[in-house]
């Protein structure tokens, strides 16, 4: 791959993955779809730019806290874990431009829906439903849970972590499911059916373990049982794979993996 491909590639992946302004091609979906086996990577730079968000967060938190503190008491230490917590998530999902916030609302609008005509269409209207809504903050502060209840010398490399193990299911999931409808969506699909993908499995075990060492084997484990699980999520909902469920198992992994991770360091 020439140097001006192997930039464009990153581009591609960063416009489609972020709202980080760096500029779109008119094929990114494609490029995307083909180089989908790079996703860790990108995953990697944003749990990078949300680990250091975090740092930021609670330095800042915890200085204005303990200033607080001395005037009225304050259960500082709760809360300069719960503030950085939520906006640490916040900042994660403006910087993916809440897309895959909307799959998880999608998904849950279509959930009990009998018909899967009606399922298909909740997935696409323009409302939220009391389902989609729960599903959405249930995951969410799931997340918000598993960063809470790490300790914060473990938050960086967790969120690292979690962010590879997001993109990583995305991996799975649009490599075994099928598309649920023709278009853009099922050129995606198609385009990242390919053998090379199995290249983001190795390169999210390097990337994870320096951070977590063993533990990141089994998260890397975990995420390919999620991958699976979700893509019969989506055969089962909506007879296929869809945009919305990518995003949806983006922000369900995340949150499983913190609250994995969290657990097993608690213990």
């Amino acid at each position: 791959m020439s140097k001006s491909k192997t930039i464009k590639t990153f581009r591609d992946l960063l416009a489609f993955l972020t709202i980080i302004p760096v500029g779109t091609t008119d094929d990114f979906v494609i490029t995307s779809a083909e180089a989908i086996f790079l996703f860790p990577l990108i995953g990697g730079f944003i749990g990078l730019l949300g680990g250091l968000y975090y740092q930021i967060c609670s330095f800042v938190v915890t200085n204005i806290l303990d200033l607080i503190n001395s005037t009225i008491s304050i259960p500082v230490n709760f809360l300069g874990q719960f503030f950085p917590a939520v906006m640490t998530l916040a900042f994660l999902l403006v910087l993916t431009g809440l897309q895959h916030f909307d799959g998880l609302v999608d998904l849950g609008n279509a959930i009990g829906v009998k018909n899967l005509k009606e399922r298909k269409i909740m997935a696409h209207a323009w409302v939220v439903t009391y389902k989609g809504g729960f599903l959405a903050i249930f995951v969410e502060l799931l997340a918000v849970l598993g960063i809470f209840l790490l300790n914060p010398a473990h938050v960086f490399g967790a969120i690292i972590a979690s962010e590879i193990a997001a993109k990583l299911a995305m991996v799975t999931i649009s490599w075994l499911g099928k598309p649920t409808h023709s278009g853009l969506g099922s050129i995606f699909l198609e385009t990242a059916k390919n053998k090379r993908n199995i290249i983001a499995y190795f390169i999210s075990i390097l990337m994870i373990y320096p951070f977590l060492g063993l533990i990141g084997v089994w998260v890397v484990f975990i995420t390919i049982l999620l991958g699976f699980f979700m893509e019969r999520v989506a055969k089962f909902v909506f007879d296929g794979v869809s945009g919305d469920m990518i995003g949806a198992t983006n922000e369900t992994v995340r949150a499983v993996i913190l609250v994995f991770i969290a657990s097993v360091l608690i213990l």
